[in-house]
């Protein structure tokens, strides 16, 4: 029997799967039927010819995308904006990190909201919503390095608020809340420590470790509350109808090592009730912990969370456009678990078990880890040893539960299988985290490019792949090289976010807009304040003496769309871009004597060289 290249690296997963740590038999694998197996599908399946989709990712000269799309940017902790179809990178907003070429780390207001921290790890962005849609307000990210929330402005496309949350680490999955608006924040803590952890409670004992799922609120941006877990969490989600905020959990035995969070078949899936959590802080059912109200949600203790049982080690969350299923995927078992969430109510209520409110666990592949939708009743599915994105039908799924097991070995479910490039991660279609998911573009984000594109060294680009899923079948169309490391997305329609965004800021929305340049001096206290107009600044020196403490205040009062400047000074470290109507500061200390000029570093005009003042340092 021969093999094409999925089937060899599924015949070596199933081959390490038997020997590893005890992962989830594949019970559909037989000597006979392991061609079938592997590929994911029967043959009579593999030989349906469907159609394919034929939309034109190609979008030519002076024409725009039909979609932004949102990265977040992984350890670079950024988050970036690209246009789909073409994977045009259109801008990169620091959010934890600093950018020297907009100067964010550098001026006094990007200052305030890093409090000295200039390393972060963004991994999931999410809009604001009402009703189920996007509306454009907002984008929040998370930091799990620092174990921070930040929130961006969609309108200017820059950050506003970063907010720390305590009693955490390892702040893995956020989302927000969908209807009836987005007034809360959840986010997860995948990583179990202590609580409070510090000097006094530290502990090597994992058995005094907790997991903490956080509720911020998102106008105010200050944690809500918290609930304090046994297990750890990782992924989130939240249902269409603001009842529910959702987790996987992947160490619910509370392990320190890799063996120790293998050893139960089954981990989790965690349910908050958000009518119980506010019944509970109305009840002053509580305790403060560094500031926040901190609910007991460990078993025994509240009745606000259900424990769903998931094989085995679950990563991806992700509700259906119609808001009839959370879908989990298995990560180490070959499985998605689809869970119904009308049943959710009945389990709260004790009148069914938890693992009832399971319909279907259909086999997708090896290392199933997100899933997306069409809005056509189809998912699509990252399956991460495989190296495929597999698109199987919800409902055939859930009838063939019913059906039984020999229904099941089938996998009619299972409609394409589209081998990617290589080790796929997050996966994410066109609007599909909003009920109007409409099933046209796939993004595939793989975390490893191998042979795809020139050799730049040891240290690689990633692989990001652009997939048509218009028609019957899945088509590869674009490979884009990505730099580190992008973990998820969200593509949101054109109409939905140019309506919001502006040309230039509010000049007056900073309370200290330049109008008339000048300097003040206060003792050793300087302001300089200056008006920025291409191609002169409003002042052409400034004399300062050493060891002033020097504040410089820019405004761009230039109204032309696009019409940036830069403020740089020689020497001094000092380098920021201020857009049409912006304002920015910076502050430092005159201790080198002499003159050192400062000029434009973005380029404005004609005389854009000519751009540039001294300050002269006695």
């Amino acid at each position: 029997m021969s093999f094409d290249r999925r089937s060899f690296l599924k015949y070596l997963g199933v081959a390490g799967a038997s020997v590893g740590a005890g992962i989830v038999a594949l019970e559909n694998v037989t000597k006979d039927g392991i061609k079938n197996t592997l590929l994911g599908t029967s043959e009579a399946q593999a030989d349906t010819k469907g159609s394919v989709g034929t939309q034109n990712y190609d979008v030519k000269p002076g024409e725009l995308d039909s979609y932004y799309g949102f990265w977040s940017g992984g350890h670079s902790g950024e988050v970036r904006i690209l246009g789909v179809p073409s994977m045009r990178e259109l801008k990169r907003i620091p959010v934890f990190n600093m950018d020297v070429g907009s100067g964010y780390g550098v001026t006094n207001e990007s200052k305030a909201l890093l409090k000295g921290r200039f390393c972060g790890d963004t991994h999931h962005v999410h809009g604001s919503y009402k009703d189920g849609i996007y509306d454009a307000k907002y984008l929040f990210v998370n930091d799990k390095l620092n174990n921070r929330v930040a929130r961006i402005r969609m309108d200017y496309m820059e950050v506003d608020k970063i907010v720390d949350v305590p009693n955490i680490q390892g702040m893995h999955g956020l989302f927000t809340q969908r209807f009836p608006k987005t007034d809360w924040v959840v986010c997860n803590g995948e990583f179990q420590v202590p609580v409070p952890n510090s000097s006094a409670t530290s502990t090597d004992a994992p058995s005094k470790y907790y997991g903490i799922h956080s509720i911020i609120d998102a106008e105010k941006m200050e944690v809500v509350c918290q609930i304090m877990m046994d297990e750890n969490m990782d992924l989130a989600a939240t249902d269409y109808g603001g009842k529910y905020s959702m987790t996987t959990s992947y160490n619910t035995e509370k392990g320190v090592t890799v063996s120790e969070m293998l050893a139960n078949d089954n981990d989790a899936m965690l349910v908050f009730n958000w009518e119980r959590i506010r019944k509970a802080l109305s009840a002053n059912n509580y305790k403060m912990i560094n500031g926040v109200k901190v609910i007991d949600g460990r078993e025994g203790k509240s009745d606000i969370v259900l424990r769903i049982p998931i094989p085995k080690n679950p990563h991806g969350i992700n509700v259906t456009p119609d808001g009839k299923y959370a879908i989990c995927s298995g990560k180490v078992a070959p499985i998605c678990s689809v869970v119904e969430i009308a049943k959710l109510d009945e389990a709260f209520s004790g009148k069914i078990k938890p693992k009832d409110c399971i319909v279907a666990q259909p086999y997708i592949g090896l290392g199933p880890l997100h899933t997306t939708y069409d809005g056509r009743g189809n998912a699509y599915t990252s399956v991460f040893i495989d190296s495929t994105n597999v698109k199987w039908n919800i409902q055939k799924a859930i009838d063939a539960e019913k059906l039984g097991a020999e229904e099941k070995k089938k996998n009619a479910h299972i409609i394409d299988v589209l081998d990617i490039h290589y080790q796929v991660g997050h996966i994410m279609a066109s609007m599909a985290e909003t009920k109007e998911a409409d099933g046209k573009w796939l993004i595939s984000l793989n975390k490893f490019s191998k042979d795809r594109f020139l050799n730049v060294g040891p240290a690689k680009n990633e692989c990001e792949q652009l997939i048509d899923i218009s028609g019957e079948k899945l088509k590869l169309v674009h490979d884009s090289a990505i730099y580190i490391e992008p973990h998820d997305c969200i593509i949101v329609r054109r109409d939905i976010v140019e309506k919001v965004v502006k040309d230039r800021y509010n000049m007056f929305e900073h309370p200290l807009a330049v109008t008339k340049s000048g300097v003040e001096r206060k003792g050793n206290k300087v302001t300089v304040k200056l008006t920025a107009n291409a191609p002169v600044f409003g002042l052409q020196e400034v004399k300062l003496k050493k060891g002033d403490d020097v504040t410089v205040i820019v405004t761009n009062n230039d109204e032309i769309s696009d019409l940036g400047h830069g403020f740089a000074l020689s020497n001094y470290n000092i380098n920021f871009v201020v857009s049409p109507f912006q304002t920015k500061s910076v502050t430092f200390k005159a201790d080198k004597p002499g003159v050192h000029w400062a000029y434009c570093t973005n380029f404005c005009h004609a005389l854009h060289l000519e751009m540039r003042m001294r300050f002269i340092i006695t």
